[in-house]
């Protein structure tokens, strides 16, 4: 079997793509097809890849399935054949499905080209990390020549898909998978670390919550380099 991983990248995050990358193949017992995904030439958000994640399905040609992950603020910590694993074909797409919560951080990428304000809305970042059922026909609506028109936020909230318990088309992964270590929740456990208002690479955040996994990572890949 082979993993497939979108990758979401931006120049801006270069460093963090990377060290994430080497995350990911340094613990991954399968092999790994990594594709970096940047704006594709749709709209940008706060980086270039906050809407051409959901092209992902699209660039499967709408048949099995595929990870997303933000990627530059992240760190995996597991192998990711055990997030694989939990494909579940009944649903569109599968997410930690973090609870409603209010930012610590109203600015996020502080000193950096990328500053911008950090919102707050239903279903924050559950997007930030996907199990994708390719195949699912809710994908089809989702092409290049669709994705311009379409709500930004109601793709980052996944709308337009059931949730309703006996139907539901989102399903739940367990929250080790995405944990949003800056937002208070723990690094111990977590199996994807995920520095959402700046990754530890940029100044600002270099103390924050798990930065020294962070820059253990990064010294491994200067050694494989």
């Amino acid at each position: 079997m082979t993993v497939r991983l979108f990758c979401g990248f931006d120049p801006r995050e270069g460093l963090g793509f990377h060290v994430f990358c080497d995350s990911v193949l340094q613990r991954a017992t399968v092999p790994v097809a990594i594709q970096p995904i940047s704006s594709l030439g749709m709209p940008v958000g706060s980086n270039e890849f906050t809407y051409s994640r959901f092209l992902v399905p699209w660039l499967m040609d709408f048949s099995g399935h595929a990870i997303f992950a933000d990627a530059c603020d992240m760190l995996m910590l597991a192998d990711i054949r055990e997030l694989d694993d939990l494909f579940d074909s009944s649903k569109a797409v599968q997410v930690v499905q973090h609870p409603p919560y209010t930012t610590r951080h109203r600015i996020k990428y502080v000193g950096t080209a990328m500053e911008c304000p950090n919102r707050d809305y239903a279903r924050k970042n559950w997007a930030s990390l996907m199990l994708l059922n390719c195949a699912h026909p809710y994908w089809r609506a989702i092409t290049p020549d669709t994705l311009a028109g379409c709500s930004g936020l109601s793709l980052l909230q996944l709308g337009g898909l059931k949730r309703e318990k006996d139907a539901a088309e989102v399903g739940a992964l367990p929250d080790e998978w995405n944990r949003l270590v800056d937002e208070d929740q723990p690094v111990d456990g977590a199996k994807v670390l995920h520095w959402t208002a700046g990754m530890p690479g940029f100044a600002m955040y270099r103390d924050t919550p798990g930065a020294a996994l962070w820059r253990t990572q990064l010294y491994h890949l200067h050694e494989v380099a």
